[in-house]
């Protein structure tokens, strides 16, 4: 008799080993997909009781609305930016190709004419272009590699666009059963945890919501700032260096390369004025809302360290393509947030 118990018991766990395996197999796909709804939804969620408010308790229009606004403000600007990259690169390349190929490149007038170092300078910048056709032949080389890169991204920019489709749809569900799901899992983090299951619940939420308001809410601060720059001081491509500025601004002096790199473009066109707006506008608008506005949105609720927001980034795009920028932060906080949570608890136990 015990023998036979044993071995239902055995056939039991093995059919729940299976169900579960078949499970993942059928869902795996998805994960980035709900991994970012979870994300959005969590950070949004004080948003959607308001709208769900103002609406009259209609949970499936609030949802609806949520789920549109995540269309606007986040997928809609990533599929543009992926359509105007794969424009700009090529023209870019190719254009930069042909003006290489023109002979030796002539350095600006204001480089011969700076007092002290710009006869070096001059002398340099000569000395660089006199290879002739092999200093033509390795910079067509690197271009040719950087485009090979840029072109790449754009396709795991695109690919990543159909995971944030999936999760728009499964927001919406996560919206309007929100409340409902969140029940089911403080009643199976008790039954698995105990008194802890409270504070998993409660520090994964807040951990969550203070990641994203703080990195993500400060990157398109900046995006919208430094935006408006480029378009003030007459740089091409605006909306597409404001957008390039959000997803570098999740990177240690990742903005700075752009707007640097403006005013740099401007020097050489000779705009010295807008140059020099650039630079004051680089160093005390875009600068300023990464030194001040975001360690402000992320103390309030967590401790995020600069390395575990560089980390958190690159393993998310490792992990689940160009969706996983908005993935890889939250969840290394919430893991670090839920270590620190448990250590705390296992000393109050001993």
């Amino acid at each position: 008799m015990k023998e036979a118990n044993r071995i239902l018991q055995y056939a039991q766990l093995v059919a729940i080993a299976i169900v579960a395996i078949s499970c993942y197999q059928v869902i795996r796909i998805f994960i980035p997909a709900i991994l970012f709804a979870v994300v959005v939804c969590i950070s949004t969620w004080p948003l959607y009781l308001h709208l769900r408010y103002k609406l009259q308790e209609k949970s499936g229009l609030a949802a609806l609305v949520m789920v549109f606004l995540l269309l606007v403000l986040v997928i809609a600007p990533t599929a543009l930016l992926a359509v105007n990259l794969a424009d700009s690169v090529t023209s870019i390349v190719d254009a930069t190709k042909t003006y290489l190929s023109q002979g030796p490149i002539k350095p600006p007038a204001w480089i011969v004419d700076l007092p002290m170092f710009g006869e070096r300078l001059n002398r340099y910048w000569q000395e660089l272009t006199s290879g002739g056709k092999e200093s033509v032949a390795v910079f067509e080389t690197l271009f040719g590699s950087a485009q090979s890169f840029l072109l790449e991204t754009v396709k795991t920019i695109g690919g990543s666009l159909l995971q944030m489709m999936f999760a728009a749809f499964i927001g919406f569900f996560l919206y309007r059963d929100g409340e409902d799901l969140v029940q089911m899992l403080r009643s199976g983090l008790s039954k698995l945890a105990g008194e802890l299951g409270e504070d998993i619940l409660n520090t994964t939420q807040h951990t969550v919501a203070s990641v994203v308001h703080g990195i993500f809410g400060a990157a398109f601060a900046q995006a919208i700032t430094a935006a408006i720059g480029f378009y003030i001081a007459g740089v091409p491509g605006a909306f597409l260096l404001g957008a390039a500025t959000f997803f570098l601004s999740l990177l240690p002096i990742g903005p700075p390369l752009l707007w640097g790199g403006a005013s740099i473009w401007l020097f050489y066109q000779a705009s010295y004025g807008w140059a020099f707006f650039m630079v004051l506008w680089g160093i005390f608008m875009i600068s300023i809302i990464d030194n001040l506005v975001r360690p402000y949105l992320i103390s309030r609720d967590s401790d995020l360290s600069l390395l575990l927001v560089t980390l958190g980034v690159f393993g998310g795009i490792a992990a689940f393509g160009f969706i996983g920028v908005f993935i890889g932060p939250p969840v290394l906080a919430v893991g670090m947030t839920l270590v620190r949570l448990w250590t705390k608890h296992s000393a109050k136990s001993v």
